[in-house]
């Protein structure tokens, strides 16, 4: 009963329930949710505390910035029905187009970088951390099993591609940017990698079917992404059962200067992250490797999705 009163006194505000609306479409900032509730960040910040209280919410913070994202699904699921059975988003049309600005404020921000940095983008990573021995790392990652079906997602200049192209049967490099795309066209064709293709598309909504792929590699890309666990969820999907997900990125950081510099939107990932996004996509954990060195510490998540195991598949 305690935990019910909880519930219904954090949403006895319209204002806490629009926030519950959109934090059903995205994890935002409390910023962002600012802007679209048209509010003051500490009035805000003050709703955000009393829905985190009740367990309907969860603050994350990363450098000057807090994230806020729904809380558990046991306890939030049972309140969204109700929402949804009463017909409450009806309310939220006006916060859902503003939202909507936010996300293409986000998307431009990020399209815009890369479309000026493209040619930088290998020596920019460089700065980071070795990126031999980041690739070192993911080989081994990767050893033991055929790679078979590969999915780059957000593949820049295709280095990803140059490195499993030839010990996978086939090759799929997509990314955003025409420019980046047309670098990565031009390294790969002089590679000679016939089984290797690109792709404009978004890594929210990736060119293939379900179960299509049999690996899937996310490197140094989820900073970047405004809904990770939505990118982690896509990757999951179009991998058939067995087949794994490895990503690359960074561990947390407070280096609040790569946001404004190098368009960062996250400042790294924990692990228990990484795991509650692969839970979340139907993907178990099996693998996690630091790498330190450098400015910032790299980690490698790597994860199987549930189901029987990779067939094999011999590369061309």
């Amino acid at each position: 009963m305690t935990i019910a009163l909880d519930i219904f006194r954090a949403l006895a505000d319209s204002s806490r329930l629009r926030i519950v609306a959109l934090l059903r479409a995205m994890e935002l900032s409390v910023g962002e949710l600012a802007q679209v509730l048209g509010q003051s960040q500490p009035r805000v910040s003050r709703h955000v505390k009393i829905l985190t209280d009740a367990g309907l919410a969860e603050r994350r913070k990363e450098g000057s910035w807090v994230f806020v994202a729904l809380g558990e699904a046991a306890r939030v699921a049972p309140v969204l029905a109700a929402l949804d059975a009463w017909g409450a988003e009806r309310e939220t049309v006006a916060d859902a187009a503003r939202l909507a600005a936010v996300r293409a404020d986000r998307a431009a921000a990020a399209a815009g970088w890369f479309e000026a940095h493209a040619r930088e983008w290998d020596a920019i990573r460089s700065l980071h951390v070795a990126e031999d021995q980041v690739e070192a790392a993911m080989l081994r990652a990767l050893d033991g099993e055929p790679i078979g079906r590969l999915i780059d997602i957000g593949t820049g200049t295709g280095r990803m591609i140059e490195l499993f192209a030839g010990r996978a049967s086939h090759a799929l490099g997509i990314d955003r940017s025409s420019e980046m795309l047309r670098l990565a066209r031009a390294k790969l064709g002089a590679g000679g990698l016939a089984n290797a293709e690109l792709r404009q598309a978004d890594l929210y909504a990736l060119p293939m079917a379900d179960d299509a792929a049999d690996v899937a590699i996310i490197h140094h890309v989820l900073h970047f992404a405004q809904q990770p666990g939505a990118a982690i969820q896509e990757a999951g999907r179009v991998l058939a059962p067995g087949g794994r997900l490895l990503i690359a990125d960074f561990a947390p950081h407070d280096r609040e200067e790569l946001r404004a510099r190098d368009a960062h939107t996250r400042l790294g990932f924990s692990d228990a992250q990484i795991e509650g996004w692969f839970d979340a996509a139907g993907l178990r954990p099996a693998r996690v490797d630091t790498l330190e060195g450098g400015e910032l510490t790299v980690k490698l998540w790597l994860a199987r999705k549930t189901g029987a195991p990779l067939r094999e598949v011999k590369a061309a």
